[in-house]
């Protein structure tokens, strides 16, 4: 393996004993990218030590994060009037971080599709109380326990909103919105759990922001993607290190960063690019997701209640007609060798989160016993 931090990389093929892993966060990594941090891992580049031992500050570590910087504008298509931050605390965090760098005594637009957008406008509505602004809920699909998008007809926008935000797909209720609403006011969307697994129109979005336990690395890293007018209009309250503009003019180095995680992302994005990119990684993550939903939509034996234009291609829930047959489905399964199918406790059920990291022959493998198990219990 070359020792040249600017090299392409090349990853080990040989496959260890893996499991195929359905958990929706933290998720699998691919088999390869693990390969590779694991040879690396105690003596990185022929240095005698870790990537986690070197200074963040140092020359060979500046060159991970731009490196990873620079992969991602590419597989993203990143216009250069954007910013792009490394930073910490997860995708929750930005909960607050969004609402005090961009709402400033202004009036901000929140749609509500399932519970991580639900969390996301009632931390806000904190900093509304508080006198920073106004949190405006313009729909919200609560009524049909976020099994549907309520129609953008009757949604209640704000005419001079400071921004609008949405979660574009939700992680526990298996709900995609696969385009972003057509609004006036800049979009905030949380892409935590699809960022990367098709391809999307950054320049149509104010802001992304992810988490990257689902599909890029570890938990504890967050990336921000901003449009450069969007700086510099945090309020006074506004802690730095959440402050984007500060973050953008320290090139996310304000405190030392999550360096292990970064490092890994620039692995996974690395890998991505060997794949063939975002676009050919969308087009298998559409054969994971139409596999798994056909399994499920030809069968009175397994359901899934959210409507099939908003089917998440990510995290895919079902339910059994006999929910007595759960405990066994779960235990069956796990001793099959397939992990983490308990769906969330909000949901019930099951859920099978089928990342880009996870391989179409574990879903054919998930089906197949799912085909095996309605025999075996119908």
């Amino acid at each position: 393996m070359s020792t040249n931090p600017e090299s392409t990389p090349t990853f080990n093929t040989a496959t260890p004993n893996r499991l195929p892993n359905f958990s929706a966060g933290p998720a699998t990594i691919p088999t390869a990218v693990l390969s590779r941090a694991q040879a690396e891992l105690l003596d990185w580049q022929g240095r005698g030590m870790s990537v986690m031992e070197v200074s963040h500050r140092s020359k060979e570590y500046m060159e991970i994060t731009d490196k990873a910087e620079t992969k991602l504008r590419s597989l993203m298509d990143i216009p250069d009037n954007y910013k792009v931050l490394f930073l910490q605390g997860g995708a929750s965090l930005q909960f607050s971080a969004i609402p005090l760098n961009l709402l400033n005594g202004g009036r901000a637009d929140y749609l509500t599709t399932g519970t991580w957008s639900g969390k996301a406008v009632k931390e806000a509505q904190r900093y509304a109380n508080l006198g920073l602004g106004e949190i405006n809920l313009v729909a919200t699909g609560k009524d049909c326990n976020f099994t549907d998008v309520p129609a953008q007809s009757g949604w209640s926008l704000s005419d001079d909103a400071a921004y609008f935000h949405y979660c574009a797909n939700e992680t526990i209720h298996g709900l995609q919105l696969f385009e972003p609403p057509q609004v006036d006011a800049p979009i905030i969307a949380d892409m935590s759990s699809c960022i990367l697994s098709q391809p999307i129109d950054v320049s149509k979005f104010g802001m992304i922001y992810a988490g990257a336990q689902k599909n890029i690395g570890p938990a504890g890293l967050v990336i921000v993607i901003v449009r450069e007018d969007l700086l510099g209009q945090a309020s006074e309250w506004c802690p730095m290190l959440l402050n984007y503009e500060h973050q953008a003019d320290k090139e996310s180095m304000s405190n030392t960063p999550a360096t292990y995680s970064w490092y890994l992302a620039g692995l996974v994005f690395d890998w991505l690019e060997e794949q063939g990119g975002v676009a050919a990684m969308g087009k298998i993550n559409q054969q994971k997701a139409e596999l798994l939903y056909q399994t499920i939509d030809s069968s009175s034996f397994y359901s899934n209640p959210v409507a099939p234009q908003y089917r998440s291609i990510m995290n895919v829930p079902f339910t059994l007609a006999d929910s007595s047959l759960d405990k066994r489905f779960l235990e069956e399964s796990e001793a099959a060798g397939l992990m983490n199918l308990k769906g969330h406790r909000d949901v019930g059920g099951m859920r099978a989160s089928i990342y880009n990291a996870v391989p179409l022959d574990w879903v054919q493998q998930l089906v197949d016993f799912m085909t095996a198990f309605e025999k075996k219990y119908a």
